[in-house]
């Protein structure tokens, strides 16, 4: 079990969640828009970028943590409906007491591992689902397989959208798989990273987003180009040149992403 604390963040009202001695979440409660770390800042950028402003989601979470992205999407759009799949019932015990959600945030956190709660949603239930879980600081494996993708794609429907927050260094062999394991499924896909991610050796978050219908991919590099913190945004044909030609994890053959360095 992830060893969990929360400690004072940048400035007054803001903390941050720490698991297994690492920062996973930054929550302001005086602004749950503000956000600080740099691949949730993308996440949110897909929330932004898949339906006009203000327009209620319903959106699901796998991975909660302190719920950043679930309190910024109650806040950029009220009245949408918000289910967190977090099976770590302590933490979520322990964000609720420390840092309590709005009482009208629409936001209901079940205590599920991600594969079983997605299980239990209904077809077409969710305009966007978002995978933002780790294990000891690394995304669990069945998040990540052909099996997993197929759950999704029956969860968000033909027009809905995944995104996945995965993380990896080069030469990327283990995104190459999880991208062709959501490739099985999902006929368009695109992924965001750090430039620095893509040329260094350091472990980085690549956040992929896919759908059976369209991505968000004008949307998202208008946004990457306004960015504080610009990103790249690869299209498809990106995507297979550098994170292509990867064997599909399956829930057969499948691995947690890389450690990171401690």
């Amino acid at each position: 079990m992830d060893e969990a604390e929360i400690v004072t963040g940048d400035r007054p009202g803001s903390f941050v969640l720490r698991m297994s001695g690492m920062d996973q979440s930054h929550v302001d409660l005086d602004d749950p828009t503000r956000i600080v770390f740099d691949y949730v800042r993308r996440l949110a950028d897909v929330v932004d970028a898949v339906a006009p402003a203000g327009v209620p989601l319903r959106v699901v979470h796998v991975g909660g943590a302190a719920m950043t992205l679930p309190r910024y999407v109650a806040a950029t759009r009220p009245r949408s409906a918000q289910v967190v799949l977090e099976p770590a019932a302590s933490v979520t015990e322990l964000v609720r007491r420390d840092l309590p959600l709005p009482r009208t945030s629409g936001i209901r956190v079940r205590d599920v591992d991600g594969r079983s709660g997605l299980a239990a949603l209904r077809d077409g239930f969710a305009d966007l689902v978002v995978v933002d879980a780790f294990a000891d600081a690394r995304v669990p494996g069945e998040l990540v397989t052909t099996s997993c993708a197929a759950e999704l794609l029956r969860v968000v429907g033909p027009s809905g959208v995944v995104a996945l927050n995965l993380t990896d260094r080069a030469p990327f062999g283990w995104t190459r798989r999880a991208v062709a394991a959501l490739r099985t499924v999902f006929p368009s896909v695109l992924l965001t990273a750090e430039p620095a991610t893509l040329r260094a050796k350091r472990l980085g978050n690549l956040v992929v987003v896919a759908s059976d219908g369209a991505v968000p991919l004008d949307a998202l590099r208008r946004r990457a180009a306004s960015s504080p913190t610009p990103y790249r945004v690869l299209d498809g044909a990106a995507v297979s040149d550098s994170f292509g030609g990867g064997t599909p994890f399956t829930d057969e053959d499948n691995e947690p992403s890389p450690p990171p360095s401690r």
